[in-house]
């Protein structure tokens, strides 16, 4: 051999090393969207009370029903005993300011998280780690039910698509979070949805994502999804004509003062969209402080009052006591899991007010 020859090299560490078999991702078959409803129906009258609620909603957005839509209710729901007491509550209220005020019962069984953590009602109703999914879709299923029976229009947050296949028939109003206003897949199920649905604004702050969203909505789309059966389909959706901004604030930045709210609407007028506008009064707006719900609430009703009547609705986060607990121990009744809500005496004063 010469000196030029080549060297052979002896075999690393890793290389000696056997392989680590890959993991591998496992299945729970769940119940299709219409054995679901086979087992859990609506029944007809209901029905027809969800659709006429809709078209109130509809109706207050496209500003001919002159009263304010008020979505109010838990961040999350944990505990559906709790969540019908709340409902009990909310139904008689209700009535009390009905010529004035239309509320909407929020009923979020899904919760988008930043990172991890519990992720709501339909994907671990025990609150175990579990994930008992065919539990979460029936527990689910069935509390909107008994909500809707209350007489109260519901709302939820729509996150999984997947997941409206076995509720969307009972909600409302529906609202798509600032997470996913911008996903096209989220665009396509909105323009399908039957009833009226709120983008919000993105997690920085800006409205122009949540504009683009509503384009889109509003047109048909081919996309892929699931017949009722379970079975995979080329879906074609209608559009949506009942999408809304709603103004959520973002990343320390607030948008309930009069200038973004008039900016916000002259920026739907000249996108040729619903210049309607809902205020959260929760998330960024509040800076994660439970009481400021209520001074800004009054703010911006104080806005309609003076003459902005594109401002068509506003958001609480309210429960049957104030603010948060962790999730250990014994719990208390009727508080929130996730963010921190309104107590029930504080959110019925505030909605008398706003009543008057």
């Amino acid at each position: 051999m010469t000196a030029m020859s080549a060297k052979v090299l002896e075999p690393t560490d890793a290389s000696t090393h056997l392989k680590q078999p890959e993991q591998t991702r496992t299945s729970q078959p769940l119940p299709s969207a219409a054995s679901l409803r086979q087992q859990l129906p609506l029944m007809p009258a209901l029905a027809t009370q969800i659709q006429q609620q809709r078209q109130q909603v509809r109706d207050i957005l496209h500003g001919k029903d002159d009263r304010l839509l008020l979505v109010v209710g838990p961040c999350s729901i944990h505990d559906e005993h709790a969540a019908l007491t709340y409902a009990e509550r909310l139904s008689v209220l209700a009535e009390a300011v009905a010529d004035e005020l239309l509320l909407v019962m929020r009923a979020y069984v899904e919760k988008p998280r930043t990172t991890v953590g519990w992720k709501g009602l339909l994907y671990d109703p025990e609150r175990n780690g579990s994930g008992d999914m065919a539990q979460g879709v029936q527990r689910s299923r069935q509390l909107l039910l008994e909500l809707a029976a209350m007489g109260l229009p519901v709302a939820t947050e729509a996150l999984n698509p997947l997941a409206m296949h076995y509720l969307d028939d009972l909600v409302s109003w529906t609202a798509v979070g600032a997470r996913t206003t911008e996903s096209q897949i989220h665009r396509e199920m909105v323009s399908g949805l039957p009833m009226p649905t709120g983008f919000k604004n993105g997690t920085d702050g800006s409205i122009q994502t949540a504009i683009h969203a509503m384009q889109s909505a509003a047109h048909s789309h081919h996309h892929l999804g699931l017949c009722a059966d379970g079975q995979p389909a080329m879906l074609l959706s209608p559009g949506n004509p009942d999408t809304h901004l709603v103004l959520r604030g973002g990343r320390g930045i607030t948008n309930y003062d009069a200038a973004s709210i008039e900016a916000a609407v002259a920026a739907l007028h000249a996108a040729g969209v619903n210049p309607a506008v809902m205020v959260d009064c929760s998330h960024d707006n509040a800076q994660k402080q439970h009481e400021r719900q209520i001074s800004i609430a009054e703010q911006v009703a104080g806005q309609r009052h003076a003459g902005n009547r594109s401002i068509r609705g506003l958001m609480l986060e309210s429960f049957l006591l104030p603010g948060r607990q962790a999730d250990s121990g014994e719990l208390m009744f009727g508080c929130s899991l996730t963010d921190p809500c309104l107590g029930w005496d504080d959110t019925a004063s505030l909605i008398r007010r706003l009543a008057g």
